[in-house]
């Protein structure tokens, strides 16, 4: 048998997998965070036909060797990393990597990672993909808020019962102006809700007189309950700055609590009443009714009472070697021992991407080369084919010299 006739056969067998990996990039061209292949060859065992020579000082030159290659082969299958293209969806559980970096997702007890964002949350309040894999992350800690990235993944949730704890009020502020130029009993009486450590709002009132003296204001401070009210003066420099008050500091003991009532941002100067209160620090409870995902990952929750709480933080793989990973289908991957081991982290840090919410990454096929790819697979088919009919060809002809 000829030798051509076997190399055909190799070509046909080459150009039919390379047929096979562009038709799946094409398949797979709106596949989310689909990463597309590509087909590499090698030339198979060269058979020798007169080996190399040495020079043979002035007597005789060198020789090159005389080689028949038998075909080719499949070298291996890469995979194209490279970023798709971002599609807005609305979803507020779609995300996107801008960058490196995988998802990791629980599947039964294997890990696996993927591209593929498109995620929402299961009856138990679980962020799990399509296929019911759960993704891994940090749970906050409920009472700081604070997130334990510096420990192994769990399972991502949300509980929808989730309830901000309330938090007694144990500093009010205010600021404005009160005017140097006001009539004698000039009263100013600005207000704000606070708050106990059961979460009752209570009116927390402080009422400021004028006195004769340019730069001095009684004061008075209740909140409408049994409290002792507490009654003092507000005493400024000449220049209508640096409040003083008597007495100093200004603590109100409140039936849940003392509150320190902090007046230095106060001025005293000719014109309006702008006396504000600027904020508190406690809060009624709040149950959850929403959440946002930030650009590091971080899982927000929304609550009634108008907080927002760090509730958890997606993590994130990178790998030394991504092109080792092993596509294990549903869009996800698989660790080898190429890949290297998975480095986990926060999106952002290290060598990983961030986090786009209500976007999908799109697949990267190429339609362009991918159609390119179906010519030269189909002429290369077609010249091997070539080969092996001609080949048959020349052994008809070797049959028919005994004829």
């Amino acid at each position: 048998m000829l030798r051509s006739l076997f190399s055909g056969i190799s070509g046909l067998r080459a150009h039919q997998q390379m047929m096979d990996v562009t038709g799946n990039n094409i398949a797979n061209v709106n596949t989310a965070g689909f990463k597309s292949s590509q087909a590499v060859f090698q030339d198979t065992l060269n058979q020798m036909l007169k080996s190399p020579a040495a020079p043979q000082d002035e007597v005789q030159g060198g020789t090159n060797p005389a080689q028949v290659g038998l075909g080719v082969q499949l070298a291996g299958i890469s995979t194209n990393f490279t970023q798709g293209s971002a599609q807005t969806t609305g979803r507020s559980t779609d995300l996107m990597i801008t960058g490196d970096g995988f998802f990791t997702v629980k599947n039964n007890e294997e890990t696996l990672y993927t591209r593929s964002g498109s995620f929402s949350f299961d009856a138990d309040g679980s962020l799990v993909t399509a296929d019911g894999a759960r993704v891994q992350g940090w749970v906050a800690d409920p009472e700081t808020g604070e997130i334990p990235s510096n420990t192994t993944p769990t399972n991502l949730s949300l509980p929808i019962s989730t309830l901000l704890a309330p938090s007694q009020t144990t500093e009010v502020t205010f600021a404005g102006n009160l005017p140097s130029d006001a009539e004698e009993g000039t009263v100013v009486t600005p207000s704000l809700t606070v708050y106990d450590g059961s979460g009752n709002a209570t009116e927390l009132t402080v009422t400021l007189t004028k006195t004769a003296a340019t730069n001095v204001w009684n004061l008075n401070v209740g909140d409408g309950t049994n409290a002792p009210e507490v009654t003092g003066t507000i005493t400024f420099d000449d220049d209508g700055t640096n409040p003083v008050t008597d007495p100093s500091p200004l603590t109100f003991a409140a039936t849940a609590g003392d509150i320190d009532v902090d007046l230095a941002g106060l001025t005293n100067y000719a014109g309006t009443t702008t006396v504000a209160p600027q904020n508190q620090d406690g809060y009624a409870m709040g149950s959850l009714q929403g959440f946002s995902i930030t650009k590091d990952g971080q899982l927000v929750g929304s609550f009634t009472n108008g907080l927002r709480k760090p509730l958890g933080q997606i993590a994130l793989a990178s790998f030394n070697n991504a092109a080792g990973l092993e596509k294990a289908g549903g869009s996800m991957f698989r660790g080898t021992v190429n890949s290297g081991v998975a480095q986990l982290g926060t999106p952002g840090g290290g060598s990983r991407g961030s986090i786009m919410g209500g976007t999908l990454e799109m697949s990267n096929v190429d339609l362009a080369s991918e159609f390119t790819n179906l010519i030269i697979a189909q002429r290369g088919f077609q010249a091997n084919s070539k080969v092996i009919s001609t080949s048959d060809e020349l052994l008809n002809d070797l049959v028919n010299l005994k004829r």
